[in-house]
């Protein structure tokens, strides 16, 4: 009997296409715009004639831009083709790169930096949805995972390289190295992204919203943006003046400012390894464990800033329980979303964002009320406890008596 076309099974992808690398190729050049600032405030300061916490304004910039246009642009390419919109959001966040050839003012910049997060967000958004159509179902995790890990890369390879442009040629040399390097990208995705079929083209947009809107019913993925929110306020609380406080307090010169922050990219890429390998088994535990290690290494980097030997060590480690948490955070936000995770994943990308701006506003507080660089170390392990305080909430919630009591008794019967 012949076998039907309809019921053969084709054999299971095992290797990610080339296209699902190219998009972490963008989220590289974006990451590498969006972290390189914390080690180009100095300069920032010096060349716009701006105090060091001014200055990191531009960082809160780019993240209330994240913000405000993750949910906002995934609602409004909810039924646009996924490709032209990728390659259009990489095209803007390229040209407003250039922003410093034509106007030298803080103004400018400032506000160049709120679009160009909102044409990152849209990548995100729209990037992520095409990584996992081509990687298929099978391999939708280790496709996100290449995806995210741009970031990773850039921590590594182009925050440093960004800083040492930035000492070099001056900080608007950084920026354009990001704009040619964006370029580059969208050639190679034009070549190996192919045109993606959008299942939801001709769905009421109601109907679309209201389906992705269920998911927020749910008390637990309140709590997990909550946490991831919290989090990250602490991360660039403290990495945002990382600069500065290498420079000032350790005693690190200028020129090896970017050897110091090429530790947090190694670190970085130790912890989204590890991490995302433990997350697999217990994401709420790989939550505990990277919140408590990284203020072990805030208190590390408190202790020991006035050191170039301890001070190298803390940011390492660092690093790595910055970055050790993504895929458990993430992971626990698609979990609760269930079949419909665009938009709560576009509101997680606002969590993260929420604490990118609030980190280094409240950091920038610290310094101007005279309480010095280490300051915003302390407010980063004060947000850090808060978060640890959020996930214990979760934890109640999720495995608490009466939950274990809950899935205790069916268990108990079953074996009767």
């Amino acid at each position: 009997m012949p076998v039907s076309l309809a019921t053969a099974t084709a054999p299971p992808r095992t290797r990610l296409p080339l296209a699902v690398y190219a998009l972490a190729l963008g989220t590289f050049c974006l990451g590498t715009s969006e972290f390189m600032l914390a080690g180009l405030l100095p300069q920032l300061s010096d060349g716009l004639g701006v105090s060091i916490s001014t200055a990191g304004l531009l960082i809160t910039a780019f993240a209330i831009g994240m913000t405000v246009g993750a949910p906002l642009m995934t609602l409004a390419t909810l039924r646009l083709p996924r490709r032209a919109t990728l390659l259009s959001a990489a095209a803007v966040f390229a040209l407003i790169h250039l922003i410093p050839l034509a106007f030298d003012g803080y103004a400018m910049l400032l506000v160049g930096r709120v679009v160009a997060a909102a044409a990152c967000a849209t990548y995100w958004a729209v990037g992520a949805v095409i990584a996992v159509r081509l990687a298929g179902q099978e391999l939708t995790a280790r496709a996100l995972a290449a995806v995210v890990g741009g970031l990773t890369l850039a921590n590594v390879l182009g925050v440093p390289a960004g800083t040492w442009i930035g000492e070099r040629l001056g900080w608007q040399a950084s920026f354009v190295a990001v704009a040619i390097a964006t370029v580059i990208v969208i050639g190679i995705l034009r070549v190996l992204v192919p045109h993606q079929p959008h299942d939801d083209a001709r769905v009421p947009m109601r109907v679309l919203v209201r389906r992705e809107l269920v998911a927020f019913r749910d008390r637990r993925l309140w709590l997990a943006l909550l946490t991831t929110a919290l989090f990250q306020a602490a991360v660039f609380c403290c990495f945002s003046y990382l600069a500065p406080l290498l420079t000032d307090v350790s005693g690190i010169s200028d020129e090896r400012v970017p050897l110091v922050l090429l530790l947090f990219g190694v670190g970085s890429f130790v912890g989204i390894t590890l991490g995302g390998r433990y997350a697999d088994r217990d994401q709420l535990v790989n939550v505990f464990v990277s919140l408590v290690a990284m203020i072990v290494a805030l208190v590390i980097l408190l202790a020991l800033a006035g050191t170039t030997m301890g001070a190298c060590a803390a940011t390492f480690l660092f690093g790595a329980s910055a970055f050790s948490i993504a895929a458990a955070l993430n992971g626990r936000v698609f979990g609760f979303a269930g079949d419909a995770p665009t938009l709560a994943a576009s509101v997680n990308v606002s969590a993260f964002n929420v604490g990118n701006a609030v980190g280094p506003w409240l950091g920038g507080l610290v310094i101007d009320a005279g309480l010095g660089l280490r300051a915003p170390i302390w407010t980063a392990i004060a947000l850090g406890g808060a978060a640890l305080v959020v996930a214990s909430f979760s934890w109640r919630l999720e495995r608490g008596p009466r939950t274990e009591r809950a899935t205790r008794v069916p268990a108990e019967c079953a074996s009767a």
